[in-house]
């Protein structure tokens, strides 16, 4: 449930309409290139759920004076899995963390057999820090329910939510299964960029570890990376920064107001004169509520 600006609406209507639920999809646009789009308007998108068009009622880029507050999770990996790659992931996390200041607060998870979580404000940056800087590589992992922690936890944050995870992609542990997770992605609005660690992957595993992490990316609408070296961090870091700033935010209220629980398909079109050549990429949809008892 989001704090949001209703496009026409009253003033009591506005105050009621931003206790209900507002559908809110994040949306990134290239071009045919893969150029990002970053100057588009409200008038150029148009919103359809399962097939009904929607009146878009709020709108926001993500990088200026309207973008809402974004709220920033981290992820990190540090099973026994990860040993020959957690140096590599903890110097990949901190730099990132060092070029995006700009997020409310900084959710990190580490797991391993367990999950561990803890979210921090900006001028908690050093302790941050230090705690990813004292992490060591032990036990299984437990990926899925480490997604599905943060998950819970940021279902209760207004704003955008956008998660890194870094991860060798093997799942050993989780009492989540993954079809399980991918419902509960559906159901959040947080949008994921995966940096997997494969290169020291069994060559039988790595194409499969790879495919579920695209995945996870794909149904929230981010974008799975797959660095080698740290030196290829720089290049992935300007991308996911770059898509983050022009990612665009829109929001809708459902003219379907049944309390079902059903899933509901959300389209994002562009209405402009090159909407052809341009490709979006959103959240596929989302679970409507069930009727309270």
């Amino acid at each position: 449930m989001s704090s949001v600006l209703i496009v026409g609406a009253s003033a009591q209507d506005q105050a009621f309409r931003s206790r209900v639920d507002l559908v809110n999809v994040g949306v990134t646009v290239t071009d045919r290139k893969g150029n990002l789009v970053s100057d588009l308007t409200l008038d150029d998108f148009e919103l359809y759920e399962d097939g009904r068009k929607q009146t878009v009622q709020y709108f926001a880029a993500g990088d200026g004076e309207t973008a809402p507050a974004m709220h920033l999770g981290l992820m990190l990996d540090v099973s026994g899995s990860m040993e020959e790659d957690l140096s590599f992931s903890k110097t990949a996390s901190i730099k990132f963390l060092n070029m995006l200041t700009d997020a409310v607060d900084i959710t990190v998870v580490d797991f391993d057999t367990e999950v561990r979580a803890a979210r921090y404000s900006q001028n908690e940056f050093a302790r941050l820090i230090e705690r990813i800087r004292r992490k060591k590589a032990s036990g299984m992992t437990a990926l899925y329910d480490a997604i599905g922690l943060y998950l819970d936890g940021a279902s209760g944050q207004d704003g955008r939510k956008i998660m890194l995870v870094y991860t060798d992609g093997g799942d050993s542990q989780s009492s989540i299964r993954f079809n399980e997770l991918i419902d509960l992605l559906k159901a959040s609005d947080v949008t994921i960029y995966p940096i997997g660690a494969l290169e020291h992957q069994p060559s039988s595993s790595r194409n499969q570890q790879r495919m579920l992490l695209q995945q996870i990316a794909d149904v929230t609408g981010g974008q799975a990376f797959f660095p080698t070296v740290v030196k290829e961090l720089d290049a992935v870091y300007e991308k996911v920064i770059a898509q983050i700033r022009a990612q665009y935010t829109v929001g809708y209220l459902s003219t379907n107001d049944k309390t079902d629980g059903a899933w509901r398909k959300v389209e994002v079109k562009m209405v402009r004169k090159d909407g052809r050549d341009l490709r979006v990429r959103s959240r596929k949809g989302y679970f409507a509520t069930f009727k309270k008892p």
